[in-house]
């Protein structure tokens, strides 16, 4: 069955922007959430983990780049703990904000 989310995650309400990512349950450093970003042709396209995920300037995850033959995408990674409730943040370096 097709999961958009990790079971860890879900969507709501954000302080920062509209709808935002958060963890339904503590998340231990160094996770891998999965696919939020790839790269086909030169298009760039989010996956429902990389739509809802907002920017911060202090992010609690990082986007780990991993190269295939045909394309390139990119993985959510966690730098630090996250608690239950606390929103998932990134750095944008594919967007202007």
């Amino acid at each position: 069955m097709y999961k958009p989310l990790p079971e860890s995650l879900t969507v709501k309400q954000s302080g920062i922007n509209g709808l935002g990512l958060f963890a339904d349950q503590k998340v231990m450093q160094g996770t891998n959430f999965g696919v939020s970003h790839y790269k086909l042709n030169g298009d760039i396209i989010r996956t429902p983990l990389g739509g809802f995920i907002n920017h911060s300037n202090t992010p609690n995850v990082v986007k780990v780049e991993l190269k295939d033959n045909n394309y390139k995408k990119w993985n959510l990674v966690t730098l630090k703990d996250i608690e239950k409730g606390e929103e998932v943040t990134i750095r944008y370096t594919f967007y202007n904000i």
